[in-house]
């Protein structure tokens, strides 16, 4: 079990005003290289299985061509109901826009991190993908967030690219409602935070900081 992780993806390309997005393909093969490489066996999951769209705006010719092959295994997914999730040690969640739209209303999602949270088991996840940590609860009824201390896409940084009117909510807004102690970086800094069991990486440019700290707190 050790040895085993959970990525969560997307399944959403988002809606009339968010189009062509989905997971932020650095935020995702960043990660799952960095982990693969320190010896961790990765399983990826959606909530409908199959596809998992990448968004467009993390697409480029000059990514690396080592993210070719975490682009194939984006197109087949595991379907997450039939995932064994007692098997894993740790459970990630990448980013992109898409997790606001599917991820984000999920009584499955709400369930599998109440499951690794509840269960002491490392939840990680960065940029939108810390939506999926929003509805979960501890076992005392409390948002799995309550003062504790989290990062995330910043409402700065969604009002510099002119999407924070076009959401369902503010990611910012919502963690800091649920009584979270946000802690904000400079616009695309690299920025983790680390709190007990809760690992969160505010935007794609803490990808390898996030895996870091992943690997750090699963061997400590």
């Amino acid at each position: 079990m050790e040895k085993n992780i959970l990525f969560v993806v997307t399944n959403s390309k988002g809606n009339e005003n968010i189009k062509d997005t989905g997971v932020f393909l650095e935020e995702f093969a960043v990660v799952y290289l960095i982990l693969q490489a320190s010896g961790y066996k990765i399983d990826t999951a959606s909530l409908k299985g199959g596809l998992s769209p990448v968004d467009e705006n993390s697409m480029s010719c000059s990514n690396p061509v080592e993210w070719d092959n975490c682009i194939k295994i984006l197109r087949d997914t595991k379907k997450l109901q039939d995932v064994q999730i007692d098997k894993y040690c740790a459970l990630y969640f990448p980013g992109g826009h898409g997790p606001m739209f599917d991820i984000a209303k999920s009584d499955e999602i709400k369930n599998l991190v109440e499951y690794f949270y509840n269960s002491d088991k490392v939840v990680s996840a960065i940029c939108h993908g810390v939506v999926a940590l929003c509805s979960a609860k501890d076992k005392f009824n409390n948002s799995s967030l309550k003062n504790r201390k989290v990062t995330s896409f910043t409402n700065k940084e969604e009002k510099i690219i002119k999407l924070d009117e076009f959401l369902p909510f503010l990611l910012e807004t919502k963690i800091k409602e649920l009584g979270a102690d946000f802690i904000e970086g400079k616009p695309w800094e690299e920025h983790v935070e680390v709190d007990g069991n809760i690992i969160t990486g505010q935007n794609q440019n803490s990808a390898t900081l996030i895996a870091e700290k992943i690997i750090e707190k699963l061997e400590s």
